[in-house]
């Protein structure tokens, strides 16, 4: 039997019925550092016990010397947690914790039937575990009574405030007994928090079980930098290797959750999703089905991120990066749980490499950088799973030796082998084929560096040759279909394709020297086999990466005819300035001006005028074309203004006879006499 130091003793049985042998350090602190009616304001990482450590805390004021609870009536303690997910697991580990002492307990949260949220607390409960929302609500219309309360738990405080309930928060707090017990559990104590405990706490006691220059031992974290376009069959090949009981994925958004659903659900996983678009009862079912082994993979956006405790999930895989140091700790923290190792897998595209190192520095994690599982590495790991299976030295009754006997005598055990070979395989879904990483990609050195990105990072060669695509970014080129043509057109495999760079307006491809000379002579007899494409050896020793022509930077030089292919030549920067190869200005040394005739200095005559240009309708012997003469308007007795109006005559000629003036308006002075008014003034 285990001895636990200040624990209530039915307390105590209960945690030893659940298997607990030894206590975290957080419940160890809450116990033994902190007085039995003192305000506590803790903060340890995620993952380390909470729930059960402020049960622990609670026990003295809700049972005093006694074993057992009173009748149910109005609550005695009351839970606030910021999601309904995390509320209901906070009320499953109480109850558990408190069976011994005939507690009963009830969750108000949002998403459930309030009118049976209603019915339990009618009927007397001890313990209300809810959300900031759902209690408020039940305060207002009076069916939730906190006379009797004699204390308060904030879990994940910080969360809650920065999921906008601090109103709630402070109306509920304002509505409790001012006797009561305060207790703040919080990953983290910022300044809001701090305020919260200020107005709402007595001399709240401070404890803390983080080490900020620590990173969680429980959780080992690698990092795979991975082409964008492969990261998805990355993430396969990662489940496929380390085939943890459960893991879950974090995705940015709700789409991405969709999409990687589908596609891990079309693999074969046995896969449920959580985002905060699904009903309540969607969600439930969903950690229903990660809790009872139905599903063994969980993708989910950041909702699950905080407080979910989901038994024996040993691998976490940020599906995309998170947005900040909170955020990958707490996305994290849902594996090493309690003492339990974990592994945290980052995926990396190549363009976010100092991205992912950034917020691996500011949560100071030190991460290992590998490259993502291949096929091979799959292929490996199951063969050795498969010579160390657990099935080849269990007991066998007597009808399975007598089924594997007949299967002796009507086939060979070679064939018995491979079958069962193939039964294995086929119980678990294929690798995907991927790109093996190398010591750049690793180093994060040709993934996005100025003058191009390297789209796809393939082996070195000793001597490798270069050619030059007319594909580039602007015909939306893509490793997926350039590798293939590149192949193609020169009769090479993928593995005689090097580095392939892609550009602006063309894409450079590194091939193999040992069959440099066959692939050059394919491709100069047959090209590419595609309309408008081509690919020509060049010779990149000295020549320069296209850099600011290539990706037509603001403030820099473009190519004016589509670069490269594209009828013109380019931009190329040295040491006298910008020469435009191929336009027939070669010969312009630094600091010529361009042809708009010599500099003027003092004294020098002014140039003369340029020319006119000339129009249409224009002729040398006839300058003054009568379409471009001047109308004289006082010949032609005048013409018609811009609105259309009447034409008008010259300037003081006399009105035709017949022609009547416009009257004035009955009571407003006509101009002239305005005009006679102004003179007498």
């Amino acid at each position: 039997m285990t001895d636990f130091q200040n624990v209530v003793p039915a307390l105590a049985k209960a945690l030893e019925k659940k298997g607990y042998t030894t206590l975290t350090p957080v419940q160890t602190c809450v116990l033994d550092d902190a007085p039995h009616d003192a305000d506590l304001l803790v903060s340890a990482q995620t993952g380390s016990g909470k729930t059960v450590a402020f049960g622990l805390a609670l026990a003295p004021n809700l049972l005093g010397d006694d074993d057992k609870l009173p009748p149910p009536g109005a609550p005695l303690a009351l839970a606030i947690a910021p999601t309904r997910e995390l509320a209901l697991q906070v009320k499953e580990e109480l109850s558990w914790l408190y069976r011994e002492t005939g507690a009963q307990t009830t969750s108000c949260v949002g998403g459930m039937d309030p009118r049976a949220e209603r019915r339990n607390l009618d009927r007397g409960v001890h313990i209300v575990v809810g959300t900031p929302g759902r209690l408020r609500d039940h305060l207002e219309r009076g069916a939730l009574d906190l006379s009797e309360l004699k204390a308060v738990v904030l879990d994940e405080a910080d969360e809650m405030l920065d999921m906008g309930f601090r109103e709630d928060l402070e109306f509920i707090l304002g509505s409790a007994p001012e006797g009561r017990r305060t207790l703040m559990f919080s990953a983290t104590v910022s300044k809001p928090i701090a305020q919260l405990a200020e107005r709402f706490q007595r001399n709240a006691v401070r404890l803390t079980t983080i080490n900020a220059r620590e990173q969680h031992i429980d959780i080992d974290y690698v990092a795979h930098p991975v082409a964008p376009h492969e990261r998805e069959n990355a993430i396969i090949n990662v489940l496929r290797l380390h085939e943890a009981e459960k893991s879950i994925l974090f995705c940015s958004t709700r789409e991405a959750v969709k999409r990687l659903t589908s596609r891990l659900a079309n693999r074969g996983f046995a896969i449920v999703s959580l985002s905060g678009e699904l009903s309540q009862a969607e969600r439930s079912n969903a950690l229903a089905a990660m809790k009872d082994g139905r599903a063994r993979v969980c993708v989910a956006t950041d909702v699950a991120a905080r407080g979910i405790d989901l038994p024996n999930l040993d691998l976490v895989i940020h599906a995309d990066l998170p947005t900040g140091k909170e955020g990958l700790l707490h996305r994290s923290g849902r594996t090493g749980r309690a003492g339990r190792k974990g592994t945290c897998v980052l995926m990396v595209p190549f363009p976010r490499r100092r991205q992912a190192e950034r917020i691996l520095q500011w949560a100071g994690i030190k991460v290992t950088w590998a490259g993502a599982p291949t096929a091979d590495d799959i292929r490996a790991k199951d063969k050795a799973r498969l010579m160390s299976d657990p099935v080849f030295t269990a007991e066998t009754d007597e009808d399975t030796v007598e089924i594997a006997r007949e299967l002796l005598e009507n086939h060979d055990a070679e064939s018995i082998a491979a079958a069962f070979v193939k039964l294995h395989q086929s119980r678990m879904p294929a690798p995907e084929e991927i790109t093996a990483a190398n010591a750049d990609s690793l180093a994060g050195r040709g993934t996005g560096e100025r003058g191009g990105r390297v789209a796809e990072i393939r082996g070195k060669f000793d001597s490798g040759a270069w050619y030059k695509l007319s594909l580039g970014h602007k015909h939306r080129a893509d490793p997926k279909w350039l590798l293939p043509m590149i192949c193609k057109a020169g009769g090479v495999t993928k593995k005689d394709v090097g580095a392939i760079k892609i550009y602006q307006n063309e894409t450079h491809v590194e091939i193999d020297g040992a069959v440099a000379d066959s692939y050059t002579a394919a491709v100069l007899e047959n090209g590419t086999g595609e309309r408008n494409v081509s690919i020509d050896p060049i010779d990149l020793k000295g020549a320069k990466t296209p850099t600011a022509p290539e990706e037509a930077r603001s403030g820099g030089f473009r190519d004016r005819k589509g670069g490269p292919g594209g009828g013109g030549g380019r931009f190329e920067r040295n040491k006298r300035g910008f020469d435009y190869e191929g336009s027939g200005r070669e010969d312009r040394l630094d600091g010529d001006r361009p042809s708009r005739g010599p500099a003027r200095g003092p004294g020098a005559p002014k140039p003369a005028p340029r020319a006119r240009k000339r129009r249409f309708g224009d002729d040398e012997e006839t300058p003054n074309h009568p379409a471009y003469a001047p109308l004289d308007m006082k010949e032609l007795g005048g013409g018609a203004d811009r609105k259309g109006k009447k034409p008008s005559g010259p300037k003081g000629a006399v009105k035709p006879a017949g022609v009547k003036k416009k009257a004035a308006k009955p009571g407003k002075p006509s101009r002239a006499d305005r005009k006679e008014s102004k003179a007498a003034k």
